[in-house]
């Protein structure tokens, strides 16, 4: 992933305004695809370090988060959110049931389907091996629940240990 250290502030500010224009204008352009990976990034490590250092179980991700965890549960009560299997988020069969829950958040949740980062396993941190591409509303399901069942608390714990260490 970019090291975000290696950008300027302006670069970095321009990723938001470059990524609202028309999609239908844009082509593969390495530098937005860069942009893209940059603002992805910086969500998931801003994400990390408040799940590290707040009580998960506690934490507000949207003003909705009741309607997404209840409807979550309720459409993949045996989802395991722990430990993610690709094949429950990209499977041409995930898909389709997928598909109607996402759609359902359109135009209630902002960037519903906006590239996001998410930890496959929710006890480590974001890694190239641990990171997988999911839409903002999957993202927002799975990381409710996970802070809602528990699965996020052992990472404040780790971050306290790490640093008593230091």
């Amino acid at each position: 992933m970019a090291n975000l250290a290696n950008f300027t502030a302006g670069e970095l500010s321009s990723v938001g305004s470059q990524l609202t224009n028309d999609p239908s204008k844009y082509i593969n352009n390495p530098d937005l695809e860069l942009k893209w990976a940059m603002k992805s990034y910086q969500h998931a490590e801003t994400y990390f370090n408040l799940i590290s250092s707040v009580d998960p179980t506690a934490l507000k991700l949207t003003p909705m988060d009741n309607e997404i965890y209840e409807e979550f549960r309720q459409d993949f009560s045996d989802f395991k959110v722990d430990v993610i299997n690709e094949e429950d988020l990209k499977s041409a069969e995930a898909k389709e049931k997928w598909r109607p829950y996402i759609n359902r958040f359109e135009k209630k949740i902002e960037d519903f389907n906006f590239g996001t980062l998410l930890r496959i396993d929710c006890t480590k941190d974001y890694t190239e091996e641990n990171s997988i591409l999911v839409v903002r509303a999957q993202f927002l399901a799975i990381e409710i629940a996970r802070n809602r069942e528990g699965y996020n608390s052992s990472l404040r714990s780790k971050k306290k240990e790490n640093s008593e260490q230091t």
